[in-house]
């Protein structure tokens, strides 16, 4: 499974986006239409038009990682405005690939305080 090391930054690539595009499509997409660098290690996701299918491109030392998800049954909770890109944490993709909504306004905080006493 994709791990936390992509730094914990993702991005969602909201709306529909044609799923037949492989590695070097998507590169494309994530540089021209998002003005993004597919070459940081973080992750770029796009979901399809019946929202039951996900592929998640990552860089990583000198190559692509092209993940792909499929739903055997139910839809991600994806995010439908045509065109934008969405950055969220890796706390709130875990929720999107578990079906849950981005904001789950009872989820506690992150802490990010660092004293002991």
């Amino acid at each position: 499974m994709i791990g936390e090391s992509a730094g914990g930054q993702v991005y969602l690539a909201s709306g529909v986006t044609d799923l037949r595009k492989s590695i070097d499509g998507l590169a494309v997409l994530v540089k021209e239409t998002f003005n993004l660098d597919p070459f940081n290690q973080c992750l770029f996701v796009f979901c399809n038009r019946k929202c039951d299918k996900i592929k998640i491109l990552q860089w990583q030392h000198n190559g692509f990682w092209l993940y792909y998800r499929r739903l055997e049954r139910g839809k991600f909770n994806w995010p439908a405005n045509q065109g934008d890109v969405m950055s969220i944490d890796y706390r709130e993709f875990r929720w999107l690939l578990d079906g849950l909504p981005l904001k789950q306004p009872q989820a506690h905080k992150a802490f990010t305080g660092r004293t002991v006493i």
